[in-house]
Formats: structure tokens, sequence, C-alpha cells
């Protein structure tokens, strides 16, 4: 019957690891993570707790000490977690020194965007882009004060949704038309053009965010 590596660590006399206090948030950070990681691959597989358990050679109290990052891993442990998850070892690690990013635009400070029609009405304010190693989103606030016979064409990677705040216009995409109101979307592919068509209410407003994938803009 297979035991827990950390039980031979304490039945063998084996000292406790001391902790540098400077390193004790580092070690709870990686805990957390490990607890994090361990438990999303266990759900995603469909396993329970006990049967996780199971599969790794651990017991379930210990299993979920490690779920819950009251426990740490001994390397034994974390690689009998990696097979039973089927996932490399590394993947149990993941996140741990990533920086969060955010991007915070107070009201009305949005960097302004020139574009083909700002002069007559069209209003570009960007609401910040969010970029790490694998996203990269860009978010506008979109404002048409005038009707006018400029009416931008666009086409760029990713995909684009666009909520409405206020106003109602027709908006193209490739072939096709919608009417928007406020409190409707649209999710539509960016490789299609696309971009208002008639303005039938104005002040016309709607946020146009855009998510690139792993490739960014053009």
């Amino acid at each position: 019957m297979a035991t827990d590596p950390e039980f031979h660590d304490r039945a063998a006399g084996l000292p406790d690891r001391e902790i540098d206090p400077s390193q004790a948030g580092q070690s709870v950070d990686l805990e957390a993570t490990i607890a994090r990681q361990v438990r999303q691959y266990r759900i995603a597989a469909r396993l329970s707790v006990g049967e996780m358990a199971t599969r790794v050679g651990i017991s379930k109290a210990m299993l979920s000490k490690i779920e819950n990052a009251q426990t740490s891993c001994s390397l034994t442990t974390l690689g009998r977690l990696a097979v039973g998850l089927g996932v490399p070892v590394t993947a149990l690690f993941r996140g741990v020194d990533a920086e969060l990013e955010a991007v915070f635009v107070p009201s009305g400070h949005g960097a302004q965007i020139v574009r083909r029609g700002s002069r007559v009405g069209h209003l570009y304010e960007l609401l910040g882009a969010l970029r790490g190693p694998h996203k990269r989103m860009e978010a506008v606030l979109v404002t048409l004060t005038e009707a006018s016979e400029v009416f931008p064409l666009f086409q760029h990677p990713g995909t684009e949704l666009l909520y409405m705040l206020e106003g109602t216009m027709v908006y193209g995409h490739g072939e096709a038309q919608y009417t928007m109101r406020p409190g409707d979307a649209l999710q539509l592919d960016g490789e299609g053009a696309h971009g208002p068509q008639e303005l039938l209410e104005l002040p016309i407003r709607f946020l146009s965010v855009t998510a690139y994938g792993d490739h960014g803009p053009s």
C-alpha cells in the first residue's frame, strides 16, 4: 500500500524545513498556486478527491490539505500529482511568478484615437489595452454625435464585442446588417469588414472590446 512521502520523512526523524521569515510570503504564494492548479486540473478531469488520492497513491486527507494550501508538497508528491493529472510538473507552478496586469482609466481620461471620421463627430476613447504572454485586449468607447457621410470600415485580427449604450444605429459586418439599440450586443470576427452604416438616433455611444489572442493586432 502506498504511503505519503511526507510520512517517511517524519518517520525517519528528518527535521522540518526552516523557512526564512523573508521567504514566508513566497512559500505561501507557492502553496496557494499549487493548491489552485491541482484542484482545477482534478475538477477538469472529473475526479473526486478520493479517486485522485487513490490514483496518485496518497491519502485523501493529504490531498485535501494540498488543495487547501495547508501543507507543502515534497518533490516526489508533486511528481505523482503531475503524472496522475496527466500534466507536466511545471503546470502545477503556473502563475506563481506571474505579474497580474491591470489598467485603470478614470472617467473621461482615456487616450483619444484619431481615425477616419474623427473630425465629424466620431470620437474614439481608448479605455486601456491589457497585454500578456497569451492575451491582448483593447477596449474603446465610441461616441458618435453628428450624422455624417463618413462611415469608416475596420478589419483586424481577433474577435470584437460591441455593446450599445446609447442611441440607435445600423451596424454592418460583411454582408449582414444589425440595428442596434441600448443593451444590444454584437460579437463579430474582426477579419470581416465592419463599421456603422446608418446613424438613426444621436448621440450614439457603444463599447468596443477586441480580444486579439496570441498574435496581437497587426
